[in-house]
């Protein structure tokens, strides 16, 4: 079972911000629709293009702020710690992302607009949630880092491999310049060095969790 390791906002808090996203997203929209504030006013489908709009960036919140929907947390059992790309997650994102240009494609085809103002918005609901969230995701999707009392095994892209605990000579904690903890050196009985990349796996939310796991378990190792 999953472990919460980074607790999220007060739900009400939450839900409370996203409807306040979603109608000031919606009103601010009207300005895509090429339609006068009387005619608005007096009553309009646009109405019904200015909540699809609305629908759209709340969609592209909730990929962006994905501890929403999915808290952070590590998979633990007796005797084993694993730290991962949550897949599920990236599945439903890809899913829900989809809708983002479907409706964007609905609007444009059925509603009159304002060409440059409508690209903009598109283009910032479509672009932010792959430069933000996805694409390092999918990069990330098979990395991850397991901790165990006999072993460490990791796989970061096309690096991975296996260390015996019994075989290790030391451990060196690499931290940046905000002494967050961003990559792990292992140095093995038989001189071999092995450097793993937390960094490049998408790992940040756990730093903190594996530093005090490895500060604890592996205590004995640590240079």
């Amino acid at each position: 079972m999953g472990k919460i390791i980074r607790p999220t906002y007060p739900m009400e808090f939450s839900v409370g911000l996203l409807l306040l996203i979603f109608v000031l997203s919606s009103f601010l929209s009207s300005q895509i629709f090429d339609v006068s504030w009387r005619e608005l006013t007096e009553g309009s489908n646009v109405f019904f293009g200015m909540f699809l709009v609305g629908t759209a960036v709340i969609i592209m919140v909730l990929i962006l702020w994905e501890e929403f929907l999915f808290p952070v947390k590590f998979k633990h059992s007796e005797g084993e710690v694993v730290f991962r790309n949550h897949r599920t997650k990236l599945k439903t994102q890809v899913v829900f992302y989809l809708a983002i240009p479907v409706i964007f494609t609905f609007i444009y085809f059925n509603f009159d607009i304002k060409h440059v103002r409508f690209f903009i918005w598109a283009a910032i609901c479509i672009s932010a949630p792959v430069a933000g969230k996805l694409i390092s995701g999918i990069k990330n999707y098979n990395d991850f880092l397991k901790l165990t009392d006999d072993t460490i095994e990791y796989k970061n892209n096309e690096k991975e491999g296996i260390l015996p605990v019994k075989d290790i000579q030391h451990i060196t904690l690499v931290k940046d310049d905000q002494s967050h903890l961003h990559k792990i050196g292992v140095a093995m009985t038989n001189n071999n060095q092995v450097m793993i990349d937390l960094d490049e796996m998408e790992l940040e939310a756990y730093y903190a969790t594996i530093d005090k796991f490895i500060s604890v378990h592996y205590k004995r190792f640590l240079k």
